[in-house]
């Protein structure tokens, strides 16, 4: 493969990877937590974009529970996102084809 090829195939990667991130963004996922008490919806970057909680998850004398809660469900959502992101970026990985590697 000469160097142009090469460039070449680069910058349709780079393309394609633009593309799948900019898909990311407008995808979501939901963590949960305590049998649904405590649901975070994440966008394919992240971020958070709503966080709902269960009347019945909130105990003015058991704070703890609760925080407990969505430290769970926001760690279930971000690895649903990066489970996502793999899945959505995998084809990439398996069509680079450089030379030595």
């Amino acid at each position: 493969m000469n160097q142009q090829q090469l460039m070449q195939q680069a910058r349709k990667l780079q393309a394609q990877l633009a593309k799948i991130q900019e898909d990311l963004g407008h995808e979501t996922v939901v963590g949960s937590a305590g049998s649904g008490a405590v649901e975070i919806t994440l966008n394919g970057h992240g971020n958070v974009e709503r966080i709902k909680i269960a009347p019945a998850a909130v105990d003015p004398n058991d704070v703890e529970t609760l925080e407990d809660l969505l430290l769970i469900a926001f760690k279930d959502a971000q690895a649903k996102v990066t489970e996502l992101s793999q899945k959505r970026m995998g084809p990439l990985a398996g069509g680079l084809s450089i030379p030595g590697l």
